[in-house]
């Protein structure tokens, strides 16, 4: 099994659920406003209706996953079938779909979604691609996704996707997600401890980490959500790093396989 190797057992589920449901509704607001979904966005060969239909396809699949975990097996054997291919297949299926068909299907399970993450035991697990998650770390991955698929319509669009504090969680995912990104990227983690300290979008700061690390991360929390779900090339963002493993982190950073 693959262990994801994110701590997210401290997740404030009565604050983050919440974020989750707004993020779909301000995404709603935004794609409900526009009959044609052809155009294309970031993600290459996926126009917005892609997009959405990626976004009800991991609705349902969560569903499945909590509801009738036992039937997951089957979700997971057709996504190690179809290999690289298997977002791509399943979101041109959905994105055939008539546009209120989908956007209907989207909406259903969205609140779906978040009364069975509301009601379901914070630490029960269930399966998910080869893991085991909990509502603890679902219902930020939920956010980050919406948030991130989101932001590639808002791009299509030429809409400005204003940050929120809803980012904390999209952070809190990247600064958990740091041995993940080395993993993936084949680097031995490295040991020391890292601090990140992030302007949010009040202007606070958001900070990880011990205070007298020595590899360091800063920047705004907009930027870092950016780079680690690959919405944005390092170059562009305002981040800044201490220490040769911090630098490193940075170029592959990363909140997902």
């Amino acid at each position: 099994m693959l262990d994801y190797g994110l701590d997210m057992s401290g997740v404030d589920r009565d604050r983050a659920l919440p974020g989750l449901v707004a993020e779909g509704d301000e995404l709603d607001a935004l794609v409900s406003a526009h009959d044609d979904w052809s155009e294309s966005t970031p993600a290459a060969g996926w126009t917005v209706a892609h997009q959405i239909a990626h976004l009800a396809a991991a609705d349902a699949n969560a569903l499945i996953a909590i509801r009738t975990p036992e039937a997951f097996d089957d979700v997971a054997k057709q996504a190690e079938a179809d290999g690289s291919r298997y977002a791509d297949l399943d979101a041109a299926a959905g994105a055939a779909q008539p546009r209120s068909e989908l956007l209907e299907r989207w909406r259903t399970g969205r609140i779906e979604v978040a009364a069975a993450l509301h009601e379901i035991p914070l630490n029960q697990g269930f399966p998910w691609y080869g893991s085991e998650l909990t509502a603890a770390l679902m219902v930020p991955l939920r956010l980050m996704e919406t948030w991130a698929h989101g932001q590639d319509i808002f791009d299509a669009l030429g809409a400005t996707h204003l940050p929120t504090d809803r980012l904390q969680h999209v952070a809190a995912l990247g600064v958990a997600g740091r041995e993940l990104s080395f993993y993936a990227a084949q680097i031995p983690t490295p040991a020391d401890p890292f601090r990140v300290e992030l302007t949010a979008p009040d202007g606070e700061t958001w900070a990880w980490g011990p205070e007298d690390a020595a590899q360091r991360v800063r920047g705004s929390a907009l930027d870092f959500c950016l780079r680690v779900t690959h919405r944005r090339p390092r170059a562009v963002t305002d981040l800044t790093a201490v220490g040769e493993d911090a630098q490193k982190w940075l170029d592959i950073a990363r909140v997902f396989l």
